[in-house]
């Protein structure tokens, strides 16, 4: 992981705001982490935290083709029979940390939820995906046929094969990145892909019977207008999911897009994307649909049903997006903000209370193959330690339960927060406070024992979460030099 003096956040102070400050789908951002010296065993880590409700999340780093605005931790195609040596790999991991999690926990390991994200875990074949499965129930210690399991897949990977697998194997979540189902917006976010294929892909999950369908959809391409957003809106209704993601398009460095430059001032866009997602929220609270966050829509009634978070509209599915949710199916919700994640893979990250730690980050293609490679060549003993993280402790740990709390729509309990974790929001954030209600995005209405956003707040989610971010993390982010 490396870092310079250059600032490469669009993190902003409170009185400085722009709608589209950043996606904050977890706090801190990778980029606020560092190597740890020396590296901790994985036991260390997690003694004393609570390890009876912990989700599972197994990343996948494989896509057949990487989107123009996709900047997760992804690599195209897996040649040379990669796949299975990765496979391999994750098996070592998952046992190794299995060993270092027993040793840990007096009162045993329990996962009360999983996730398969990527990435595109549906990359895998069949028979890889059924490996995969055995190894998130053999040597990780999930029961996935009694916890919610959410899995990502694209059109293409949406194969009757694959998907029978996981329907046989417990899967409740199935949620498909279409992004547009206009074809030539497809192909202006570097997309490729036709409407019947999209169609055939649904009816073929549709088929396979999972709870939950999630469909991904983005605002904001170029060219997009009004109209072809409600036209992709629309074909997505038609398949009554029960959840849909409006995710706003970014552009950012190391992207396909990235290096196109923009096509509008930014401005103009910001403004486009606000009316596009208005038009989208508007329609779907018109349909029947409930707001859990700026970009998660659900249908009443799902509760623990409802599916986790994508980390970047693109098929990451960590499942700690959006707060308090689940990976789909049960009634057993994940809460990011006080349990416990284990993550397995190259791309994965794990949250104890205390400690987030995962591999190194990257973006650009020959970084992120070269950390491909390293990960597959690892022995077992060296995933029995952390490698890189941020300690997550004090005013950290206050700040992110404040922003993963307020960016949901049913806001923050500021009396169960103080009970918690001693302390009250508005004591460490009051200037970041009262500039949000003095642009009206906080909701009036509430008693002196809730915070939460107005609906004017929730549409900028974007520039609320990053206004809160500490200056230890605003710092380690401007440091860091995309790779």
């Amino acid at each position: 992981m490396t870092t310079t003096a250059t600032t490469n956040t669009n993190t902003t102070a409170a009185g400085d705001l722009r709608p589209y400050e950043s996606y904050v789908y977890a706090y801190p951002h990778k980029t606020a982490y560092r190597p740890l010296r020396p590296r901790p065993r994985l036991r260390e880590v997690w003694a004393g935290e609570r390890s009876d409700a912990l989700s599972l999340y197994l990343h996948i780093p494989f896509c057949e083709v990487r989107c123009g605005f996709c900047n997760l931790f992804t690599r195209v195609g897996a040649p040379d029979g990669l796949a299975g040596a990765y496979l391999d790999a994750l098996e070592r991991q998952a046992r190794a940390v299995r060993e270092e999690l027993d040793a840990a926990s007096a009162g045993g390991v329990r996962f009360a939820t999983a996730a398969f994200g990527g990435g595109t875990p549906t990359f895998l074949e069949a028979g890889e995906l059924s490996r995969l499965c055995d190894i998130a129930e053999r040597d990780a210690g999930a029961d996935l046929r009694a916890v919610p399991l959410s899995v990502e897949a694209s059109p293409a990977t949406a194969t009757a094969d694959r998907l029978a697998v996981l329907a046989e194997r417990g899967a409740t979540r199935l949620s498909l990145g279409v992004q547009s189902f206009v074809e030539a917006e497809a192909r202006a976010a570097v997309r490729p892909q036709r409407r019947a294929d999209v169609e055939a892909a649904l009816g073929r999950i549709r088929d396979a019977r999972f709870p939950v369908l999630n469909i991904d959809l983005i605002y904001g391409i170029d060219g997009q207008t009004g109209r072809s957003w409600r036209q992709s809106l629309e074909a997505a209704l038609a398949w009554e999911p029960e959840e849909l993601y409006l995710y706003p398009l970014y552009v950012r460095p190391l992207t396909g897009l990235g290096r196109r430059g923009p096509a509008e001032s930014e401005a103009a866009w910001d403004a486009r994307r606000l009316r596009l997602y208005r038009e989208g929220r508007e329609l779907l609270l018109e349909r029947g649909y409930e707001q859990v966050s700026m970009r998660m829509f659900r249908l009443p009634g799902l509760g623990g049903a409802s599916g986790g978070g994508d980390e970047a509209g693109a098929g990451a599915g960590a499942g700690v997006g959006d707060g308090r949710v689940s990976s789909g199916g049960g009634g057993t919700e994940y809460c990011c903000q006080t349990d416990g994640m284990v993550g397995l893979g190259c791309g994965a990250r794990s949250y104890t209370s205390r400690l987030h730690y995962s591999f190194d980050y990257a973006v650009g293609t020959a970084r992120v193959r070269g950390i491909v490679d390293d990960y597959v060549a690892r022995p077992a003993e060296d995933f029995a330690r952390a490698e890189v993280g941020f300690a997550v402790t004090g005013d950290e740990a206050r700040r992110r339960h404040l922003v993963q709390s307020l960016l949901q729509a049913r806001g923050m309990d500021t009396a169960a927060n103080r009970a918690r974790l001693g302390w009250v929001a508005r004591d460490q954030v009051a200037a970041e406070l009262d500039a949000f209600a003095g642009r009206g995005w906080l909701d009036g209405s509430c008693g002196p024992g809730l915070l939460r956003l107005s609906p004017e707040g929730l549409a900028h989610s974007d520039a609320v979460g990053p206004a809160l971010f500490s200056p230890a993390v605003r710092a380690a982010m401007a440091a860091y030099d995309p790779e």
